[in-house]
C-alpha cells in the first residue's frame, strides 16, 4: 500500500506531485547538496513525509546522499542529458531545412543553436563563401549574452534572462555587454524588433543578426543567426527575410511539439550537473 498517497486519504497521484514539488526543491543548491528540513519548507511538505519520499528516490538513484544532505542523482542527471540530446536531434531534424533556406537567400554563414543554461549550444552550422573565424563550433558553449542567437532567446524568456543578468557577465572581446543595465536596455530592443544582433560581441571581426523560433509553450527552443565579416556584413539588410524563415520555423518546430514538455526538469538536471 502507498503509505504516501494514505497518509491523509490522498491517492497515487497526490504522491507523484509531491515527489515532483521535492525534486523541484533543489534548485540553485543541488550540486553541494541540502537538507531534509529545507527540502520540505520548500516543498511545503511535513518533514517526516519529505524524509520516506527521499528514501525512495534515493533507493532508485534519482537523488543521493552528501553526509546527512541530499542532491539529485546521477540517474536523473543521465535521463536529463539524453533526453536533452534527443530534444536537439529532433530540434535539427526539424530546422536544418529552414537553415539551408536562410544559407540559400544569402551564402553567409548560417547557424543554429538552443538555450543550455545562460550559454547556447551550436547544433548546426552551414558556412558561407567568406567564413569568418569564430567560437561558434557544432557542439561549443557559448555565453549567451555575448552572441545574437543568445539575444535572440533571453529577450523572450524572462526566467532566462534574469538568471543571466544576475550572473557574472564574462567578456568575450571588448564589445561584449557586461553592464546587467545595458544588457537589459539591449534585450528589450530585441522585443521590440524582434530580431537581435552581435557587434563582434563574441568575436573581433563577426557581426550577427539572429531570430528566435518557439515551441508550444510560447517561450524560445532555438535561434537562427547569420554572420559575416563585419567590414562587409550589413545584418540589418538581411532581418525582414530573417524573420519571415523565423516565423515559418516556428509553425514548423509547434506543429512537431518540440518543446511542448515543461522545461523543469531539464532546468534542475542542468543545475544538478556536477
Amino acid at each position: 500500500m502507498d503509505t504516501l498517497g494514505s497518509e491523509h486519504g490522498r491517492d497515487d497521484r497526490a504522491a507523484v506531485e509531491k515527489a515532483i514539488s521535492l525534486l523541484s526543491s533543489f534548485a540553485n543548491r543541488a550540486t553541494t547538496g541540502v537538507g531534509v528540513s529545507e527540502l520540505a519548507r520548500r516543498a511545503e511538505l511535513s518533514k517526516s513525509t519529505a524524509y520516506r519520499l527521499l528514501g525512495m528516490l534515493e533507493r532508485s538513484g534519482v537523488v543521493e546522499r552528501v553526509g546527512t544532505d541530499y542532491r539529485l542523482g546521477q540517474r536523473l542527471i543521465d535521463l536529463g542529458i539524453q533526453a536533452r540530446s534527443e530534444e536537439a536531434d529532433r530540434l535539427r531534424e526539424a530546422l536544418t531545412p529552414f537553415l539551408a533556406d536562410v544559407y540559400e537567400l544569402t551564402h553567409e554563414t548560417v547557424h543554429l543553436a538552443s538555450p543550455e543554461g545562460v550559454d547556447v549550444m551550436y547544433l548546426a552550422k552551414l558556412y558561407g563563401h567568406h567564413p569568418v573565424p569564430s567560437p561558434s563550433r557544432v557542439g561549443a558553449r557559448v555565453p549567451a549574452h555575448c552572441t545574437a542567437v543568445g539575444k535572440a532567446m533571453l529577450a523572450y524568456d524572462a526566467a532566462l534572462s534574469e538568471k543571466a543578468l544576475t550572473a557574472p557577465l564574462r567578456a568575450l572581446t571588448a564589445s561584449s555587454l557586461i553592464d546587467p543595465v545595458r544588457l537589459r536596455a539591449e534585450l528589450a530592443i530585441v522585443r521590440q524588433g524582434g530580431v537581435a544582433f552581435d557587434r563582434q560581441e563574441a568575436w573581433v571581426g563577426l557581426t550577427c543578426v539572429a531570430v528566435p523560433i518557439f515551441g508550444p509553450g510560447g517561450k524560445p527552443v532555438a535561434a537562427l543567426s547569420i554572420s559575416g565579416p563585419t567590414a562587409r556584413f550589413v545584418p540589418a539588410s538581411h532581418a525582414d527575410a530573417l524573420r519571415r524563415v523565423g516565423m515559418a520555423a516556428t509553425r514548423a518546430v509547434r506543429h512537431a511539439g518540440i518543446g511542448a514538455a515543461p522545461a523543469r526538469v531539464a532546468g534542475l538536471l542542468a543545475s544538478g550537473t556536477r
